[in-house]
């Protein structure tokens, strides 16, 4: 399972990283990032309620 983040339409709301701090976090110039692409075993779930609960869906995880 990949995850993946369009930072062009990331409002920084931080929902993603809060939900999964293991994939996704804040970088530096505020927006979301992913950094670690690969969703690690036991993840899958929290990786998939934050692609659902962000309010702008930039985020993809298949």
């Amino acid at each position: 399972m990949k995850a993946n983040l369009d930072r062009s339409g990331c409002i920084s709301c931080g929902l993603c990283a809060a939900t999964c701090p293991e994939v996704f976090r804040i970088a530096a110039d505020g927006i979301a990032e992913v950094y670690q692409e690969t969703v690690p075993s036991g993840c899958e779930s929290s990786a998939v309620d934050a692609q659902n609960g962000c309010p702008v869906s930039v985020i993809t995880v298949a």
